[in-house]
């Protein structure tokens, strides 16, 4: 698929709502940005960490999205772990999954998110599971 048809397939969802935007992908990684307004910040005027997970979790799930095939397997979101070491209260951030294991079963992202600054707002790790579509049918 391409960067733009991703887009297209995340458009009236979750992903589109949160303005998240697929910027590039390669074999092993993704890199998707989200601005960061009034619809994400907490009452404190920055980043809200759900939206920082939901970024991750969303880089991860594509990246893992890629490397099945659609017609046997889907995937999901099974744990998102991440560490806020830096607040962000305007522009955009920057997630940049990297997987770093490929199982039959599991897949294991890394994620970094960072200000438009470069400056590290997130550590996420993503663990997605790989399911085939035959069993979600029963």
């Amino acid at each position: 698929m391409t960067i733009e048809e991703l887009n297209a397939f995340c458009k009236d969802t979750f992903i589109d709502h949160l303005g998240i935007e697929l910027l590039e992908y390669g074999d092993d990684f993704v890199v998707a940005r989200m601005p960061v307004d009034r619809k994400k910040i907490q009452p404190m005027g920055i980043l809200h960490g759900g939206a920082s997970l939901a970024l991750a979790e969303t880089a991860a799930s594509v990246g893992s999205y890629l490397l099945v095939d659609p017609e046997k397997y889907t995937v999901r979101g099974l744990q998102v772990s991440g560490n806020h070491v830096s607040p962000v209260s305007k522009g955009h951030v920057y997630a940049r999954a990297e997987i770093i294991h490929k199982g039959s079963m599991t897949h294991i992202w890394d994620v970094k998110i960072v200000s438009d600054e470069q400056k590290p707002v997130s550590l996420v790790r993503v663990t997605m599971a790989v399911v085939e579509t035959a069993k979600l049918r029963k």
